[in-house]
């Protein structure tokens, strides 16, 4: 059994990222920040729970522009938001159809700022703001002459750059996500639905140490897939097919996000050269994956050899963040000049065609650091698995 890093945080790394964060909320002249969505709220306090699949309540975390963050949750979040550091936790009992928390959260917010002052909300992409339209606006009415504005990205700063503890539970779940795939063997056959592997494989990360599996595709195929999104269907494996699983299963609230493909049977000459061209690709990005590159420097690396002539596929990207969330700022794209710095966390993920529509796709997970890049799943760039 592999030794998993400790859970939780201490409260010297949340207390960190508030210092951080105070200090860009002054440079943005920015009164406090108002964030409504679970990774968000999870950065600053540790609030972990899956009760966030209910859409039924919102939640709010203010940080302000001198001391500790504060929640505004429905009282049904009191006793577990007290597990973590955050002391002064404000509710009411949700939902309420009359004021569902917005009154609260204004007499909160006029409370920590002046009359004049900027309160940012994540505004870019890949954020959103997690309360009805309706409450949104009687809250900017209420606030007056006080303003909700964007963030100035600080918070997609913050996440961007992981401590050495956040990479540590992301290598875990990497390490789990390529024990079960190493028994995908156990599962797959000819004849055996496609459905049911996607079944089995979510049972063996759970079995190998995974605490949920929010995200699995995949696909399975002759010549290859035509997707990667697709559910799985009651389709049976066939001789000659390439089979791709794609998982994002979580580990104490971080994500790994990589896929491996496997050939039904002996492996024919298209997938054995398509197979050969991702493994290319990803060395290539690899390389150039160090503390000064661009993410630019990535998509070109990758691209010149998946898509030679060519500024890329109908996919878009070429690649993601990773970290709280299966897939992160920055994309790997041509049009993004995010520089590389050392605690970014990224998937590499180029794809080639191999005829009628159909393709194939490699995913690993990596960790900039001051040096260059080192994997954090299991890169394994021999011939392709047989099952």
């Amino acid at each position: 059994m592999m030794a998993y890093p400790p859970r939780g945080f201490p409260k010297a790394e949340f207390q960190a990222r508030l210092k951080r964060a105070q200090k860009m909320m002054q440079d943005a002249n920015l009164s406090a920040l108002l964030l409504t969505t679970e990774p968000e709220i999870r950065y600053f306090t540790g609030f972990l729970t899956r009760f966030w699949e209910s859409p039924t309540r919102p939640w709010f975390l203010i940080i302000p522009l001198s001391g500790d963050p504060i929640a505004v949750i429905p009282a049904i979040g009191a006793h577990l938001m007290q597990q973590t550091w955050i002391t002064d936790i404000r509710t009411w009992r949700a939902p309420d159809y009359t004021d569902d928390g917005v009154g609260l959260l204004c007499g909160t917010l006029v409370q920590l700022t002046e009359r004049d002052g900027q309160i940012g909300v994540p505004d870019l992409m890949e954020s959103h703001v997690r309360m009805p339209l309706s409450a949104l606006r009687e809250l900017e009415n209420q606030l007056k002459p006080r303003q909700l504005a964007g963030d100035a990205a600080i918070v997609r700063r913050l996440r961007l750059l992981k401590s050495d503890a956040e990479v540590a539970k992301i290598g875990a779940a990497c390490a789990i996500a390529e024990r079960a795939f190493a028994r995908v063997d156990q599962i797959a056959a000819v004849d055996v639905p496609l459905s049911q592997v996607f079944r089995h494989f979510q049972a063996l990360c759970l079995e190998e140490g995974a605490d949920w599996v929010p995200y699995l595709a995949g696909a399975a195929g002759q010549g290859g897939y035509g997707d990667v999104i697709s559910p799985a269907t009651d389709t049976p494996l066939c001789s000659g097919d390439v089979l791709m699983l794609d998982t994002g299963l979580v580990w104490d609230g971080y994500f790994c996000d990589f896929d491996r493909n496997f050939s039904v049977g002996k492996p024919d000459g298209t997938f054995q050269t398509a197979h050969a061209r991702l493994m290319e690709a990803v060395h290539a990005g690899l390389a150039l994956a160090k503390p000064g590159a661009v993410i630019s420097d990535l998509f070109h690396a990758m691209n010149d050899v998946v898509n030679a002539g060519s500024d890329g596929s109908d996919a878009g990207r070429l690649g993601h963040g990773v970290g709280m969330q299966l897939t992160e700022w920055p994309s790997i794209i041509k049009d993004d000049h995010t520089l590389l710095e050392s605690g970014m966390v990224l998937a590499l993920e180029p794809a080639v065609a191999t005829g009628d529509g159909l393709l194939m796709v490699h995913e690993e997970n990596i960790v900039i650091t001051e040096t260059g890049a080192q994997f954090l799943s299991d890169f394994r760039p021999q011939a392709l698995r047989e099952i």
